[in-house]
Parts: C-alpha cells; structure tokens; sequence
C-alpha cells in the first residue's frame, strides 16, 4: 500500500487509539530516511566539509550522516532568581521563555535584560531538556530562554532549519536521546549527544521533503478536524440515547445505546442503568408487592427482637429522612428510609497490622480490607490473613453468607456481598460489615451503594486527611430510597441482564479498536520497512 492509498482508506483505521499521532509519527520516520519523495542522486551532490563515512544506517546511496559531535551544539538557558521575575513588560526586560510558554498556555515572565546572556530569536530550534518536556521539540520566538531548554546549534548551509526541525522530532533522533537522557529530572548534556548523526540529505532533496512533509501534515490536521467533528457528532447522539433511555427506558431505546454510527462509553452506560435501576424506572411497580412500609416495619421487629436477645446493640437514632433528600420521585409503593434503618448491624474491623501473619494458601483465614474489594467480589490477598491462635479472639468479626462488606477507605462505594465459601473471613480494619435482616436483599443494597449518587455521598461525606475514611455515622446518616423486597430481586435481575448487554458490547468495542490498531500497525510496518 503506498503512503497515498493510506491516506485515502485512513478511515479503516480511524478507529485505532491515536491513529492520527500514528500517522504523523509514519509521516517523520519515512521523511527522514528518504523514502517520501523522488530523489535525483546524479545531479545533487552533499557539501563536502560536512561529509561523513556512512555508517550502518539505512539511508539513500547519497546521504551522509551528519555527527553531533563534530558539527552541533547545544546552548542551555539562563536561570534568574524568581525574585526578578515579572508579569509585564518594562523597559530593560526581555521575555524568558520557559517550557509553558511554548505551548497554548503561555504564561508571560520578564526578567531584566542583563539577568541573561542566553537569547534566541524566531525560527530557532529549542529542546526540552528535563522532566516530562525531554526531548520535545519547539520553534523559538524572540528573546531569553531558561535552563529547562537548550537551543540547537547546527551548521545552516548543511542542514536547512525546517529540515533540521523534522529530524529532531522524528523517532530518528527521539528514540536516541530517550536512550541518552540519564533521566527525565537529569536530562542529557551535549556529551550525551555527541555519538547522534543527523541524516544529510542534499539541500535541494531537503526543501523537497518539508515540502512533501507539510503537505501530509496538512492533510493530517484535516482528517484530525474530521475525526474531532466526528467524535462531536457521537458525543451529542450519545447524550441524546442516554436521556432517551432514561426517559422511557423500553428494549427499544436500550438499542440505541448500541448503536453502529456513535459509541458511547460502556461507564455511561452502567451508570445509566444504576441510576435507573435504584428511582424504580427499570422495572414496572407491582401492585401485588408488599409495599415497603411492611419492610421497614419487619426490619424493626427482626432488629428488635434481636437487641431483646442482646444479640446486637440497638442502633443510634437519627432524624427521619426526607423526601427532599432525593432527587427523584418516589415510585408507588417505595418509602425512604436511612440507611441505619435497612440494617441488623454495622460493624468496623479490627486495627491492628500486627493481626496479618499468615498466608491463607496455607491455613490462615483470609482479613478482607479495600485491596480485597474488586469488581463486586472478594478476592482475598495472600499476605492478608490470620493463623487459628488469633481466629478466636476476632470471632465477632467473622463474615456471614449474605452480609455486605464495605471499603472504608480509597474509592468509596466498593463493596461486595459475601458467599457461603466466604463465610467465617474475617473483615479487615479498612472495611465495615453491614449485617442485613430477612426483608433486605443483600444484591440490591449492594447494588445501590454503588450507584453514581450514593458513590458522591459517600466519596463527599467521608472524613481524613492524609487519608479518607468512611465511618459508621456517614453511612447510617445515608438517605435511599427502598422498594418492596420483590421488587429489589426483578431490579437486580434487569440490572444483571443488561450489565450482561454492556460487557458483550464493550468486548465488541475492545475488539474492533485492537482489529484497527492491528491494521493501521501493519500497514505503518509495511510502508516503513524499507527504512
């Protein structure tokens, strides 16, 4: 395929992540090398002072290597002090320009004109010499620059700057000063540099290939434009699927989330779903349910009963919620409730780093803390667990089938429902046990904590410094909004039954953008590998 049929039938591989930084990337890599344009190696010739040997290089019969060490330089900034700095111009400063300045931020700074002695002028070659600007390549602009860059210093009659400019951001030389730089916060001095040869095409071929160069360039910008329009125009049918679906969220509109000519974000999607899912629109309300006022009532028995027993401790009291506390209209037959009213218990973990000894491969009882919390299931870290001389004093902290553990620390909202080859773990210091009655289904309060909404309570409300945690109070102030214990199973059933939908379509968007960026990979390895 030639590099004009690529351009032509670019839109097979627009899908591939950073298909067009590919494309320019390929556009540098071929021009340096001299495989963009026709070459005429009888009547151009290279100027002779600057001839080196050819070396293992593949480049055309007449180019040369251009050594850093022989016939380039690099010239670093100047650093004043802050103190002279300034944010206007005066009589007797200059411009300093600093990395941010050559970027679409630029954040003006004067410096008294006798502060420096590095100065370059537009249409001059700056390097970024530290951190993450190593090896970025600038235009100057006139005035002073600091030391975070150092200016290019290059023979003009042998190397055009436009040229000179191509190279210095082609992997040519950009795969040599990564491996030359001692690390991004030391940078690279001229010594690192002195073993770079800088491909010597003729003058005449130079002009040629920026030339050519900016022609593709060109054309990249505009399919880059056609991709940006493009990404606008999914972006609003995708918002407008979305608010359909939420809307009227029919089989109907649920295929327009899955729609060919737009892609929407799997994450949108499952949030969609939850939010729907836990306002009672994703499910049609049952008369024939018990409404929930008859499962916060078995809830209060069930607890009370219970704390008659002294098998729990009563639970704190807080003022009733509020149907101002949602921000949706309560479904027919749903009540709002705290979250301390939906519960049996809630219980925080034990400190103490000194308790995780064992390897539970080996006997140990596993000590489930946030690490353990992944995608809704428990997944149990070697390292954190307890031996049998240390399982008896933590009984009271033991895991029960159907219990929920919650993360206290990290991103709040991961939790898990616990399974009966969970039961008997133990919860970690990092994590609360809530302990549900009969008239909850653990799946769907699960489900809930994890909604969008309860997600920004719980992430907003939770208290630390160094480290946010959620405590017992936070999460029992929680208002939700509860459906009959009916409807919490058919929920939970469609939110499966759709979360199912988005991971297929989410393997099929992972498909098609590895199916692209395998294509667009295997033309750019064609169309390259004569270099």
């Amino acid at each position: 395929m030639s590099l004009e049929t690529f351009f032509e039938k670019f839109h097979l591989f627009a899908e591939a992540p950073n298909s067009v930084i590919k494309l320019r990337e390929m556009v540098l890599h071929l021009a340096v090398r001299g495989l963009l344009t026709d070459r005429d190696t009888e009547t151009e010739c290279i100027k002779q002072s600057y001839i080196d040997e050819p070396s293992s290089e593949a480049l055309p019969v007449n180019w040369r290597l251009l050594n850093f060490g022989k016939f380039c330089d690099i010239q670093g900034g100047n650093q004043p002090p802050k103190s002279q700095f300034s944010s206007e111009s005066r009589p007797g400063y200059v411009r300093l320009f600093q990395i941010r300045d050559l970027g679409e931020n630029p954040v003006p700074t004067y410096i008294p004109t006798e502060t420096t002695n590095r100065f370059c002028r537009e249409g001059e070659i700056l390097i970024g010499r530290y951190g993450a600007s190593v090896g970025k390549i600038f235009w100057a602009q006139d005035d002073a620059y600091n030391v975070a860059l150092a200016k290019f210093i290059f023979p003009e009659d042998a190397l055009l700057p436009k040229f000179a400019y191509l190279v210095l951001r082609s992997d040519f030389f950009q795969a040599k000063i990564a491996g030359a730089s001692r690390s991004a916060q030391a940078g690279f001095n001229k010594g690192d540099l002195a073993a770079i040869d800088f491909p010597l095409p003729p003058i005449v071929e130079q002009k040629r290939i920026v030339a050519k160069v900016d022609e593709l360039m060109a054309l990249c910008d505009l399919l880059e434009t056609q991709q940006q329009e493009r990404d606008m125009q999914r972006a609003a049918l995708a918002r407008a699927s979305l608010a359909r679906f939420a809307n009227a969220p029919t089989p109907a509109n649920l295929n327009f989330l899955f729609h060919d000519s737009y892609t929407i974000v799997p994450a949108d999607i499952r949030k969609s779903i939850l939010s729907l899912a836990v306002q009672g629109k994703l499910v049609p309300q049952d008369p024939n349910d018990e409404p929930a006022a008859g499962v916060l009532a078995k809830i209060l028995a069930e607890r009370s009963v219970a704390v008659a027993k002294r098998q729990i401790s009563p639970m704190k009291a807080y003022p009733p919620a509020a149907l101002g506390d949602l921000t949706f209209d309560l479904p027919s037959g749903w009540e709002i409730a705290r979250m301390c009213e939906l519960l049996m218990e809630m219980q925080t973990g034990p400190f103490g780093s000194s308790l995780h000894k064992c390897d539970y491969k080996f006997g140990g009882t596993p000590v489930i803390n946030p690490a353990s919390l992944k995608d809704g299931k428990i997944v149990p870290i070697k390292e954190m667990a307890v031996g049998a001389e240390t399982l008896d004093r933590l009984a009271t902290f033991k895991l029960g089938a159907g219990n929920i553990v919650l993360a206290r620390r990290g991103e709040m909202g991961r939790c898990a429902v616990v399974t009966e080859h969970e039961r008997e773990w133990l919860c970690g210091t990092g994590s609360l046990i809530l302990r549900l009655p009969k008239a909850i289904y653990a799946p769907y309060l699960a489900m809930l904590i994890g909604t969008p909404g309860a997600r920004e309570y719980l992430g907003g409300a939770s208290v630390g410094t160094t480290m946010q945690n959620l405590n017992q109070s936070i999460l029992a102030r929680m208002s939700l909004a509860v459906p009959p214990l009916a409807e919490q199973r058919r929920i939970v059933a469609k939110v499966n039954q759709l979360m199912a939908l988005v991971d297929q379509f989410e393997a099929q968007l992972e498909a098609s953008q590895e199916t692209a960026t395998s294509l667009i990979n295997a033309v750019v390895a064609e169309l390259t590998a004569e270099a």
